[in-house]
């Protein structure tokens, strides 16, 4: 399973419309009707306050919601603790409380996450302002953005 943040969803339907990709999309419709690519909550909150017509898009498919639980709210605490973070004094440069979660459902869930946001070449000093991609990596989720996610799945959509 994959589950993908607001990013990569935001950055596929900008940069790869439906009108001219739609092998692409009927691809991506499978795949979320099959559940094998899933959005957490706050993801897809957050897709729904940029871009209403994915946000129904995805709706209208057989979407699988990851509903923030127990679990993934005991992980996001300690991906927070692990941050540095306290008393809910993010960093403006790094993950905010929304990324933490997501990251939290995916490793809960086993699901590499589909993001976006750019790996930082060279990691700050200060946890707190690291981003997804290297959050994910300190905590054992593969993270992979939307484009590397095409290349893996081998898939020609000419």
């Amino acid at each position: 399973m994959l589950a993908f943040d607001a990013s990569a969803m935001i950055h596929a339907w900008d940069h790869y419309p439906i009108a001219q990709f739609p092998r692409l999309w009927e691809w991506m419709k499978g795949e979320v009707d099959s559940q094998e690519f899933a959005f957490p909550r706050i993801a897809m909150d957050e897709i729904g306050h940029k871009l209403s017509e994915c946000f129904d898009w995805i709706n209208d498919c057989d979407v699988r919601i990851i509903a923030p639980d127990n679990a993934i709210v005991q992980q996001a605490f300690l991906i927070k603790q692990g941050l540095g973070i306290m008393n809910d004094q993010w960093h403006p440069k790094g993950v905010d409380e929304n990324d933490v979660m997501i990251i939290a459902s995916a490793g809960v869930h086993g699901a590499m996450l589909v993001s976006n946001e750019g790996r930082q070449t060279q990691l700050p000093p200060q946890m707190a302002r690291f981003k997804i991609p290297a959050v994910c990596d300190a905590h054992g989720v593969v993270c992979v953005s939307f484009i590397q996610l095409v290349k893996q799945a081998g898939r020609v959509f000419g």
